[in-house]
């Protein structure tokens, strides 16, 4: 995003008031309730919003002008930008700026009732939709029920959670489309596909009403664990010995490793059974042990298994 002044057009000595007078101005012209199908002004909108926002805000004004954070209001660092690190484009911006004298909401309900008090007027500043580019866990866009539609107040965004996440109970980021980052707590024992409805999060229409972020998790696939319910399956590697001599293993779970205690002559065949050590302790982790052989070829092993073959034989498939 470029120099919330140069975007204002404004001095970085302008007052509270004439960051106010320059962002009404622009935000008549530009709003996309008049510039319908302009997706250049619809762009122009959403950054003179977003550097009202900061700018309005006397804290993070501050900041800025200090080189403290960028103009998306993320934190700087020496040798990094997290504004290009993270990819996302501004939408609307988050309304409402704390500190500053005005928000943006007050200043769109002083002026929307002049242009877009009318029948045709669109309740959602025009109807179009945003997709967040950052991150690469979070995807999002405004509207509801999976489509943007005139009308819509939500935004709506995906959150793709690892299953150690969910059977934390961890906060987890989410980009909004308006490009604003927010931690989202997740609910107890979350399921997959459950809605999160976050108030206030979402974007304001031209009437001033601020709509809702709806967060749908989505759990990521496992390199490990497979989710049956709230059971986990795991398959675990042992030793030709281990299966014939039994012996203790270091087996994985959500919450870290454990040991397990393999009995002699184990038979792959059968899983083991782990009490309470599956997603939320409501479960169990089921053990699926596969016997590998060594890498390279071995002449005891296989003398071993001639004599087996010869003098003990035995019979598996009926």
């Amino acid at each position: 995003m470029p120099d919330p002044y140069k975007v204002l057009n404004i001095d970085k000595s302008a007052s509270d008031k004439e960051i106010k007078s320059a962002y009404r101005k622009l935000a008549k012209k530009y709003h996309p309730d008049t510039n319908k199908g302009d997706k250049r002004a619809q762009d122009k909108f959403a950054q003179i919003t977003n550097a009202y926002e900061l700018l309005s805000d006397k804290e993070k004004r501050a900041k800025f002008d200090r080189g403290e954070i960028d103009e998306q209001g993320n934190p700087k660092f020496s040798g990094f930008d997290f504004s290009q690190a993270r990819g996302a484009q501004g939408g609307y911006g988050s309304f409402g700026a704390q500190g500053g004298a005005f928000s943006a909401e007050d200043i769109l309900k002083e002026f929307m009732g002049g242009f877009a008090g009318g029948r045709g007027a669109s309740p959602n500043m025009g109807g179009f939709s945003f997709r967040s580019g950052g991150g690469g866990n979070f995807s999002s866009t405004a509207g509801g029920g999976g489509k943007t539609t005139q009308g819509s107040k939500n935004y709506e965004a995906f959150a793709n959670i690892s299953l150690e996440q969910a059977n934390s109970g961890t906060n987890v980021q989410v980009i909004l489309p308006s490009g604003k980052k927010i931690d989202v707590k997740l609910p107890k024992k979350v399921k997959d596909g459950q809605k999160i409805r976050l108030k206030g999060k979402g974007p304001i229409s031209a009437f001033g009403e601020v709509g809702d972020a709806i967060i749908t998790v989505k759990f990521k696939k496992h390199k490990k664990f497979q989710l049956d319910g709230y059971n986990l399956k795991v398959d675990v590697p042992i030793t030709l010995y281990e299966a014939v001599l039994g012996g203790k293993i270091r087996v994985p779970t959500l919450s870290g490793k454990v040991e397990l205690n393999l009995p002699p002559n184990i038979n792959t065949k059968k899983s083991l059974r782990l009490k309470g050590k599956g997603l939320y302790g409501e479960g169990d982790l089921l053990v699926s042990l596969r016997i590998i052989l060594p890498k390279k070829s071995d002449s005891d092993l296989e003398n071993l298994m001639r004599f087996w073959r010869e003098q003990k034989p035995y019979k598996v498939r009926e």
